[in-house]
């Protein structure tokens, strides 16, 4: 295929990037950085951001990130173990963890998330468990508990398929080698497993923290309203208050952490897979 041909290609792609990412991202700044005039007209402004530092907004922004945060490790904590099982199970039993894993994904997130609020519930499954054995019932529902739980259930898939990924690249040659050596299950883990599965890992943290931090169904229907996230305020502002100012510098100040963090998370990759270059 001639040059001339592969340019014509991304025509397309260009053309859909720019209606659908590029322009709402321009329309987006511009209604950050103004706010509606006396006359009504658009007038530029640094108030949206400047009133974004008042203590109650950046106390949304710091609960977002310790709920987020708490779930990606949450998710970590349970994905890592999950995923090294997965990789030594034998071929057809590991392809059907696999699935298993991946069909709650194709149901509808809300549905998914309604359906916690049934397990939850005062009479839900959980406490109905309880009571057969004789404990008392629990609030559940409309805790920060109730959050966590929902954002681990709803993003762990993204933990433990980079995970599995990654591990499922270690040779068995490269731990039998190491156990010839003379290294046990622990020396095997921290200084062969691990390393390697880093880019899973990194992989992983990325793809959980993101969605966690700009999540807002889960808060809003398992937290009852309780818990005013980042993900929350946004939606507020643009379906109830009608502050479409205020909303695009959210939405704004939102993409620059996520994207903050991507940064981060890319030089410690880097990092870790240069100093494992030189150990090995």
């Amino acid at each position: 295929m001639k040059r001339a041909d592969v340019n014509f290609l991304q025509y397309p792609y260009i053309l859909w990037a720019g209606l659908f990412i590029f322009i709402p991202l321009v329309i987006v700044l511009w209604y950050s950085f103004t706010v509606a005039g006396a006359d009504g007209d658009a007038v530029f402004s640094l108030e949206n951001y400047e009133r974004f530092l008042s203590p109650v907004y950046m106390q949304v922004l710091s609960r977002s990130a310790v709920l987020a945060v708490k779930s990606t490790f949450i998710c970590l904590l349970i994905g890592y173990p999950a995923a090294l099982i997965i990789t030594r199970l034998p071929r057809m039993w590991r392809n059907t963890i696999l699935l298993l894993l991946v069909i709650p994904m194709w149901i509808n997130f809300l549905l998914r998330t309604y359906a916690w609020m049934v397990l939850l519930g005062r009479r839900g499954v959980l406490n109905r468990i309880l009571e057969f054995f004789g404990l008392p019932g629990q609030e559940w529902l409309y805790t920060e508990t109730a959050v966590l739980i929902g954002m681990v259930y709803n993003f762990l898939p993204f933990m433990v398929l980079p995970l599995y990924s990654a591990l499922s690249r270690i040779g068995k040659e490269t731990i039998e080698a190491a156990e010839d050596l003379g290294a046990n299950r622990f020396v095997v883990f921290r200084r062969v497993v691990l390393p390697q599965s880093v880019p899973g890992v990194i992989a992983g943290i990325t793809m959980v923290f993101m969605p966690a931090v700009s999540a807002f169904v889960v808060s809003a229907l398992l937290g009852g309203g309780q818990y005013m996230l980042i993900g929350n305020l946004i939606e507020q502002q643009f379906l109830y208050v009608g502050d479409w100012h205020f909303g695009s510098s959210l939405s704004i100040i939102m993409m620059v952490v996520i994207l903050l963090t991507m940064a981060l998370v890319s030089l410690y990759d880097k990092g870790a897979s240069l100093e494992g270059g030189n150990l090995w």
